[in-house]
């Protein structure tokens, strides 16, 4: 398969069941959406396969379900990408469309050359409806062509059909096991009477037809000449005179007069033809052929000996090439049997159509030679004066060249596009990761207006700061400090920086707030609980921090060009470090601008007293000990001092647990 098929199935699925459905289709695949989806690459069976079954699984749909629905959107698709003249213009009808769709498969080959394509038959019901045969090398297909009839019916011939499957069997072809699916094609929008009574006309009208083709054979054994002509009172209906119910209205036809070509004329006009018997006898070639091998100048020749079937892959006998009669056929001159095989780096080959004549009961092929580059020319040792000037062949060589220029130029495109998706996809993971580290290190605000271009001003605001020392082991600090980091989020504060063993956090800089204490507070809290979770390296038992909260003016700002860092000044870091200087393993240490900042709220607090500050003088501290009740204190001297709550009268420890063991719930639900 090649890519565009993936590229189909992967816009039905977006276009029918959106984007994330894909995404979790192509995951369930093991498909790679940069390697995979290459136009003109080809691809193993077996990926389309696990792409098809894993529609089936994730949309609970049935594989044959899913192969019917992509059917019919295939061809929804080809109308939307360029080949809807294409489609319209292949057959007038839905016989002559089927019957043409192996050509288009042939033309199809030439922009991908390996293609593996599947063959279309038609034959005619006496009832007017169609039997479809239908050969393909891929198993378990065949529901794609029921969607693919349903839309051509409503698409190309607005016509409602209906088709359904009559037989399902595996033949041996040229030593390839085939499938081999009868469908019966019905149309539902006609008077079946009115069809057949089209049908009648038809076939009176044409057995007024006399078709005469008068052409010399090789002379059979007794001397006498074979002849291909077709008798005048016999009946010449043939398989385009029956029509039926998909046919117009029939046209009115004339019959030619009698003419007759000599066989030197026929073969002349027609040099890379040839006719052969049932038995696969050749009877007559036109004069190129018999230049191809030197077994014409011996009759009688058989097909097998001088050539052998390069598409489709089948042994040329008649029964197989009547079932493949709709296909183009490309056949080469055996390299053994080839009069110029030294002369020739590429053996030649042939392409034309199988035409059997009913009457006489011979085949006729009428062919060009199969030229694709002038590069082929070259190799097969042939000539453009070896082509009919009739002949297409002479300008679409001319064609193929420029076709091919295009697809190569489109295949490195499809790559390079692929590529760029690619390195687009790493270079945004990048650019993730170094956001990432710019947000750790910088506020996310002024990473932003760094990241565009702009200044960042220099912020001057109220804010609470708050260091810490643990004990200074790198393992402990590392088990600590991750715990802290999970909490600067849940309570909406800036973690600064740590330097060794103090952990600065700020709240109120860079984002302006106007409830500057109380996020730290709370993070102060949880941060001696989380201590208490991380045992010392040298005891076993838990570690005790001193946190220290200071309130006052700030300024903040970026200093550096590299590695630059958010930086905060002022006396009120040094009053901070202070608090956690002077304060006590295991509680929070507050300034007398910090308790009084805390006034409306329901934290619990023990006063300190009147203690003497390095660089500040005396100040009266506090320690801030719970919120709904009093955390686990350590038991030094303040441990059986009343804690209140600011305003309010003093209580014991006990007290405060009792009191609020009743509103617990109360409490939590106004937090």
């Amino acid at each position: 398969q090649y890519g565009q098929i993936h590229i189909v199935i992967r816009q039905m699925v977006i276009a029918k069941f959106g984007q994330e459905m894909w995404e979790t289709i192509l995951k369930k695949s093991e498909l790679d959406d940069r390697k995979h989806f290459l136009v003109f690459s080809q691809y193993d069976d077996n990926l389309w396969y696990k792409v098809v079954q894993s529609v089936s699984q994730c949309t609970d749909l049935s594989v044959n379900t899913v192969l019917e629905i992509f059917g019919d959107y295939f061809i929804m698709y080809a109308m939307r990408h360029g080949y809807d003249k294409m489609l319209k213009t292949l057959g007038s009808d839905m016989w002559h469309f089927i019957q043409n769709l192996d050509s288009l498969h042939s033309l199809l080959a030439l922009s991908y050359k390996n293609i593996i394509p599947p063959s279309f038959r038609c034959e005619h019901c006496d009832n007017g409806d169609l039997l479809l045969h239908y050969y393909s090398t891929r198993k378990h297909l065949y529901p794609l062509v029921i969607g693919l009839i349903r839309a051509v019916g409503r698409d190309i011939f607005k016509q409602r059909v209906e088709i359904t499957v009559q037989d399902n069997t595996s033949e041996n072809i040229a030593g390839k096991i085939q499938t081999h699916v009868t469908f019966k094609v019905l149309h539902m929008d006609q008077d079946r009477s009115c069809a057949r009574s089209l049908m009648k006309y038809t076939r009176d009208l044409m057995k007024d037809i006399k078709v005469f083709v008068h052409v010399k054979l090789f002379k059979s054994e007794n001397g006498a000449d074979d002849r291909l002509c077709a008798d005048e009172n016999a009946s010449t209906t043939s398989e385009t005179s029956n029509t039926t119910i998909f046919d117009m209205c029939p046209m009115k036809m004339t019959s030619p007069a009698p003419f007759q070509l000599s066989t030197q004329q026929f073969c002349t006009m027609f040099p890379y033809h040839f006719i052969f018997d049932k038995r696969m006898i050749i009877k007559q070639s036109g004069y190129q052929i018999q230049k191809l091998s030197p077994l014409f100048r011996n009759p009688p020749v058989s097909v097998s000996e001088v050539f052998q079937a390069v598409h489709p892959k089948t042994t040329l006998t008649i029964d197989n090439i009547r079932k493949f009669i709709n296909s183009v056929f490309f056949i080469s001159v055996r390299k053994e049997n080839d009069w110029n095989r030294i002369m020739r780096d590429k053996e030649v080959t042939l392409k034309g159509q199988m035409i059997w004549l009913k009457e006489t009961e011979h085949m006729v092929f009428m062919g060009s030679l199969r030229i694709t580059s002038l590069n082929d020319l070259v190799d097969m040792n042939v000539f453009i004066s070896d082509i009919p000037l009739y002949d297409v062949t002479r300008e679409l060589i001319l064609l193929y060249e420029q076709r091919k220029a295009e697809i190569d130029f489109a295949n490195k495109l499809d790559e390079t596009t692929a590529e760029l998706k690619k390195t687009s996809r790493a270079l945004e993971i990048e650019k993730k990761k170094t956001e990432m580290l710019l947000g750790q290190m910088l506020p996310q605000n002024v990473a932003l207006q760094l990241k565009d271009g702009k200044q960042v001003e220099a912020g001057n605001d109220m804010f609470y700061c708050l260091a810490c020392t643990p004990l200074q082991i790198v393992n402990m600090l590392n088990d600590l400090y991750q715990r802290f980091d999970q909490k600067t989020d849940e309570h909406g504060v800036y973690k600064v920086e740590t330097i060794g063993d103090a952990y600065m956090i700020v709240c109120g800089v860079p984002e302006k707030t106007t409830n500057h204490s109380t996020p730290v507070a709370r993070f102060a809290v949880d941060m001696i609980t989380e201590a208490r979770q991380v045992p010392s390296p040298h005891t076993g038992r838990p570690i005790q921090i001193r946190v220290g909260i200071h309130t006052g003016p700030v300024v903040a700002g970026v200093v550096g060009l590299k590695m630059p860092r958010y930086c905060l000044f002022g006396d009120t870091v040094n009053t901070a470090s202070r608090m956690e200087s002077h304060g006590l393993p295991g509680r929070i240490h507050l300034s007398p601008t910090t308790y009084h900042s805390l006034a409306d709220s329901n934290f619990l607090f023990k006063e300190r007293g009147e203690i003497n500050v390095k660089g500040k003088g005396k100040m009266t501290t506090h320690f801030l000990v719970g919120e709904t009740s009093v955390i686990e204190e350590p038991k030094d001297k303040f441990f059986n001092v009343p804690a209140f709550r600011y305003g309010m009268e003093e209580i014991t420890q006990s007290s405060v647990k009792k009191r609020f063991a009743n509103v617990k719930s109360r409490t939590c639900s106004v937090m």
